[in-house]
């Protein structure tokens, strides 16, 4: 199976110059925790995470009008969406992120993958893999 046929493609955007509680609002109101950040081609620059928020801002006592770009997780994990959905798994176990972005030949935005997305059609015991090979982070912290 290929990202393509997996990935959530209307995917929202975040720019680097919103402030952080409107993108907090759009993640809330969306029940989303990662937007993306992209410039105006949906070239994309690094995204923000519900966690990016809570240490970053929430934590260092920043006011809600910070830019996205002064707390957005610049780290981008990507994949193509001509790639297979094994591929974008490999990349989210070994780089312990629950999300990779798709890009298209032009560096620009086309999609998302979740390990959710991951997890309803992959077979079990590889996604079971997957999931705890992702989430190994959180044993480390």
């Amino acid at each position: 199976m290929r990202c393509e046929e997996v990935m959530k493609k209307d995917v929202e955007c975040a720019s680097t110059n919103e402030q952080v509680q409107a993108a907090a609002r759009r993640m809330r109101d969306e029940n989303i925790g990662f937007l993306p950040v992209c410039d105006g081609d949906r070239k994309v620059l690094g995204a923000l995470t519900d966690r990016d928020i809570a240490v970053r801002v929430v934590a260092e006592g920043r006011p809600p009008s910070t830019r996205v770009g002064d707390v957005m997780t610049r780290e981008s994990i990507t994949c193509s969406p001509g790639d297979d959905i094994t591929r974008a798994e490999e990349l989210m176990a070994k780089n312990h992120k629950s999300r990779i972005m798709c890009l298209d030949a032009g560096g620009r935005l086309c999609g998302v993958i979740s390990l959710s997305d991951v997890v309803t059609v992959e077979e079990a015991g590889r996604a079971s893999d997957t999931m705890r090979q992702v989430s190994e982070r959180e044993a480390r912290l």
